[in-house]
């Protein structure tokens, strides 16, 4: 009897951690066939990606590699991006991959599935805003963030011949103050201190200036009070210069153009103002809500086909309160859990079970300086504030919970391990 196919498409951190235990509860013992299909080669935690851009985490060292990965753990992986679905032949196509001058390196393909996983997650959203598409650096991927990394490098650089200053300070503008934004202005000050301290620029943190834009009143809007007025506290003792209740009506090469007509003047800009779907959900024939979502059932199925279920920032997912379940990277962790359950609930011919998310808090780190963030306190909800080491042990045990996730206990204590002497031999941030 042929095997169940089972074919997830995006390996970011739901679906890397859906399929390392699918390979190993199913693929390993031969009882289905489990595939994993990413545009990417490589793997690495998306809410560390504001670190790559500034040096402070080396991608070389953290990413992990698909293939090598899926050998381990029971499952296969193939490079491609989603292109179209077939529902009715359980059939979906990948797209032509080709490498950096247009070449052909792999041809379009279809790939046969008995069920279909969709954890595609989300990209930035420019709200069509002129001049972002051209003018500012996004933080969506490992490239996207080497490339402003390098961009950032070469700045510094410049700026270390006063003559080829653009204007007093190096300027960087970060429109949109959600998790991303905010913690990427922190590293900035860091960065710009390590380079210093490393010979890299003359330059120190009091050449630097970073403008933090936001639309909504504060930082941080979709988090608590108490979290946004000791973030915005920080930031500001740093030197960031905050602007909320801003609206950015267009992006020049050098400047930053708000709708109350202030044109700020900066030499980097990041785009970090909000989230969308990945367009070709449109083209896929499956229901979307008002945010271009693919509508799935409490069980995460979508809810016009059985065979394919979604998870992560690209699935609209009900709640018994009414509410969506939000864009959270703990979220899609939860989900990847459950979704786990049900596939072998179905493979069993089982009762799926409905999800239900549960906010664990929220933490936001803020380079060496600082970590501010709350922990929820059992089924009653009540959040707990915490600040300074214990915030920042707790921020870190994240990641290390998604290692875990991926690579097995032993294996995370030896990395955890092998991160402790790197810091002795090898320089705190990525220079070349």
């Amino acid at each position: 009897m042929d095997k169940t196919r089972i074919v997830v498409v995006g390996g970011g951190a739901g679906g890397l951690e859906l399929v390392t235990r699918l390979g190993r509860r199913l693929g390993r013992r031969g009882k289905a066939d489990i595939t994993l299909i990413d545009r990417n080669t490589t793997h690495i935690w998306k809410p560390l990606l504001h670190e790559v851009a500034t040096g402070a985490l080396d991608s070389s060292i953290d990413e992990i590699s698909y293939q090598s990965h899926a050998q381990l753990h029971g499952y296969r992986f193939q490079r491609g991006t989603l292109q179209a679905l077939d529902r009715d032949a359980r059939q979906l196509s990948l797209a032509p991959v080709l490498d950096d001058h247009g070449q052909e390196v792999l041809p379009a393909r279809t790939l046969d599935y008995d069920m279909l996983v969709l954890a595609l997650g989300s990209v930035s959203n420019d709200f069509g805003t002129p001049g972002v598409s051209e003018h500012c650096h996004f933080l969506d991927s490992p490239a996207q963030a080497e490339a402003f990394r390098r961009d950032m490098l070469n700045t510094f650089l410049r700026y270390s011949d006063p003559e080829r200053r653009h204007h007093p300070r190096l300027s960087v503008g970060i429109v949109g103050a959600g998790a991303t934004g905010v913690e990427l202005a922190a590293e900035l000050y860091d960065a710009s201190r390590m380079l210093h301290s490393y010979g890299f620029t003359e330059m120190d943190s009091g050449n630097l200036e970073v403008h933090l834009i936001e639309a909504a009143p504060n930082v941080l809007p979709a988090l608590p009070e108490r979290i946004r007025g000791a973030v915005r506290t920080e930031l500001e003792r740093l030197g960031v210069q905050v602007h909320t209740g801003t609206r950015v009506v267009c992006v020049e090469e050098d400047a930053i153009v708000t709708a109350d007509e202030q044109r700020i003047e900066t030499d980097l800009n990041v785009w970090a103002a909000g989230i969308k779907a990945p367009e070709v959900l449109r083209t896929l024939g499956l229901t979307l809500d008002r945010n271009q979502r693919i509508k799935v059932e409490p069980t995460l199925q979508s809810v016009d086909d059985p065979n394919i279920f979604v998870f992560g920032d690209c699935a609209s997912c009900p709640q018994p309160d009414g509410s969506m379940v939000p864009p959270r990277a703990q979220a899609a962790h939860q989900q990847a859990q459950r979704l786990y359950k049900n596939l072998l609930a179905r493979l069993e011919n089982g009762t799926l079970k409905p999800f239900r998310y549960r906010d664990r808090g929220s933490l936001i780190s803020l380079a060496h300086f600082e970590a501010i963030g709350s922990l929820m306190r059992g089924a009653s909800a009540r959040s707990l504030f915490i600040e300074g080491r214990l915030a920042k042990f707790f921020y870190a045990s994240l990641y290390r919970m998604h290692q875990r996730a991926i690579h097995g206990t032993s294996k995370t204590a030896l990395i955890l391990l092998s991160d402790g002497l790197n810091r002795f031999i090898r320089p705190r941030m990525k220079l070349h």
